[in-house]
């Protein structure tokens, strides 16, 4: 097997890995992946164009928005792009910011001891359109046009999958509170007929006309851009800044204030993506590379920083002592997570350097206790570290695990706490994984504005709801505090992998709060325990739930842990002995999509877990 000689793994892995219920796909030109078949032939469509991986991946994200799978147009982008041309890699933050009005004070006036989970007040300025049209810009081949063309055929009508007509007929009592949520996902709705299907059938064309029309207009942008002389750049800048500054924007914005929402015109006008520099840390001569503080990313840099040291294989996959050892890393790598991210762009600054420090790790390390579960694990002081001093020492002496206001009485409705805690903590993303024979690789985790989205007038375009992941009370988080123009510390984190310089596994994931978790567990599959990416993919995990939610009421539950029953009665009983209030589920939640790459033997090997629909096309 090529990627054991490329990545000096194991050579024996856990018997129950050994069988999959997906093939690997092998490509030696391209790979395509990500969390819909139909998506996932975006991308292929992209590739057989004689576009690159960022074409393909802009593609598929294009596609999924449209296929609504967990993320809309109005929602947010997170990715990281090796770019072979300079060997580096690149961030891309496309994340929207909180709007105009959006302070604590506005929400507490509201009822809310949170920004809302739907609606209007849940979003943030979309991301997602600026986010594609950066990427194609700046690093794609392709045109605007060919890129979105995919897109815009699903948007005239796609038979929609059975599974996502059913969410939308659950949630159709929320989606009806809002005009054109209900015209576009409830076309067969009653009002005299309550008992009658309002949802699509499955496999009934799905229109999207409001869409399509805006997918139209930016294509149109870029085409009068083109006639005038503009370079493929200029002109598909041009596209982005009728988004944002032009008709779209303002119907966008007034659609959402008549419904009560704070955007401004000035809001969307002013949001930029930022192409930044990502975080990293070596494991076992391996550099894993993040985004930065405003998502989640760095907590698995933390995690392996602390784990390096550790003979995990030696602990045996998935013995009790195994998964101790991970959730005591996750426990301490999290609890950091919860206090000290938030927005880079916006002060106070976070603390990343002693975050990440290998000096930082190994005082952290010597806090696991080997055979009970610490559940008042507490965020460090990675300050000294870094040679600075913390700001913030009094609100972390009174930080405690379960956040302050997380009993406190929420407003009603759909505003306030109406998902249960686990579809919460699991909730909202597809991921993309694309890469060629160039050297081009991306990984994108994008999300926001899935359903019940709240549509945005005749733009078509469904809303974030990524306002829930700000907190309103600094002894949470003193970096994550609601404030206009600031970025929520969000969930999502695509990954890449380099070995001496040369990328060797991009991977990310669906989910909430878990994502972190998987790809702690994944990435360890594969380098510790010689799984290749299939098997690695698809290999039963246990979830950890002791880390805050970002979402709700920002529950933690200390102890908690699912597992599999794989796990034998004798290494539950252990667990339990030492603490934890185990679980056992038929299917722990890690809807992973990964590719592996052979620099030495140039292919690629693409893997995506037997979950859910995720999947891809490799040539």
């Amino acid at each position: 097997m090529g990627i054991c000689l490329s990545l000096t793994i194991a050579s024996v892995m856990p018997a129950s890995a050994q069988d999959t219920a997906k093939p690997v796909l092998h490509g030696r030109h391209w790979v395509a992946m990500t969390g819909k078949p139909l998506a996932a032939s975006a991308g292929a469509m992209m590739f057989a164009q004689g576009g690159n991986a960022v074409d393909a991946a802009c593609a598929m994200l294009g596609a999924t928005a449209t296929m609504w799978d967990t993320l809309g147009w109005g929602g947010e982008t997170q990715a990281l792009i090796y770019n072979p041309e300079t060997g580096k890699v690149v961030g891309i933050n496309a994340l929207g910011v909180a709007p105009s009005g959006a302070t604590p004070e506005f929400f507490r006036e509201q009822g809310m001891v949170y920004p809302p989970e739907y609606g209007p007040l849940a979003a943030v300025t979309p991301g997602t359109p600026g986010g594609l049209m950066v990427m194609l810009a700046e690093y794609g081949r392709l045109s605007l046009a060919e890129v979105l063309a995919p897109s815009m055929q699903m948007a005239e009508g796609y038979p929609i999958e059975a599974v996502q007509a059913d969410n939308i007929e659950r949630r159709r009592e929320i989606i009806a509170q809002w005009p054109d949520s209900k015209r576009v996902f409830l076309p067969h709705l009653d009002e005299s007929n309550p008992d009658q299907r309002a949802a699509p059938d499955g496999g009934e064309l799905f229109r999207q006309l409001d869409l399509l029309t805006t997918l139209q207009k930016l294509v149109a942008a870029e085409a009068d851009a083109l006639a005038e002389g503009q370079s493929r750049k200029e002109a598909i800048y041009a596209a982005y800044e009728r988004f944002y500054s032009g008709d779209i924007a303002r119907e966008i914005v007034r659609a959402t204030r008549e419904q009560g929402g704070l955007f401004t015109e000035q809001d969307l006008a002013n949001w930029q993506v930022h192409i930044e520099e990502p975080v990293s840390t070596n494991y076992k001569g391996i550099d894993v590379y993040k985004l930065t503080t405003w998502v989640q990313g760095p907590a698995m840099l933390q995690a392996l920083n602390i784990l390096e040291p550790i003979d995990v294989k030696g602990m045996g996959y998935n013995s009790a002592k195994y998964i101790h050892t991970l959730y005591q890393v996750m426990n301490l790598a999290f609890a950091d997570r919860d206090f000290y991210y938030g927005d880079p762009y916006f002060p106070p600054a976070e603390p990343i350097e002693g975050l990440l420090s290998k000096d930082y790790a190994a005082q952290r390390r010597a806090l696991i206790k080997p055979d009970v579960n610490d559940v008042t694990a507490r965020p460090g002081d990675p300050y000294p570290f870094q040679g600075d001093k913390n700001p913030f020492t009094e609100l972390l002496e009174e930080w405690s695990p379960i956040p302050p206001a997380a009993d406190a009485e929420g407003s009603d409705g759909f505003q306030q706490a109406s998902v249960n805690h686990d579809n919460g903590f699991l909730a909202g993303t597809t991921s993309i994984q694309a890469a060629d024979a160039d050297g081009w690789v991306v990984s994108i985790t994008p999300s926001g504005g899935w359903i019940p989205a709240f549509i945005a007038g005749d733009s078509g375009v469904g809303l974030s709801q990524r306002m829930q992941s700000f907190v309103l009370d600094e002894r949470i988080n003193p970096f994550n505090v609601v404030a206009p123009g600031k970025r929520p510390r969000a969930t999502l984190t695509p990954t890449l992998a380099l070995r001496d310089g040369d990328p060797i596994m991009a991977f990310s994931v669906q989910g909430g709060d878990t994502q972190e978790q998987n790809l702690l567990q994944f990435f360890l599959n594969v380098v510790e325990f010689g799984m290749n990416v299939q098997q690695a993919a698809e290999a039963h995990n246990v979830t950890s739930y002791q880390m805050q939610s970002s979402f709700g009421a920002h529950i933690s539950e200390p102890g908690r842990l699912s597992v599999t029953p794989q796990l034998l009665p004798y290494s539950r009983n252990r667990l339990k002995a030492m603490g934890y209030d185990v679980e056992v589920v038929d299917r722990t939640y890690s809807p992973i999509t990964a590719i592996i790459i052979d620099p030495e033997q140039g292919t690629f090997q693409g893997g995506a877990s037997d979950y859910g629909d995720d999947y891809g096309i490799a040539w």
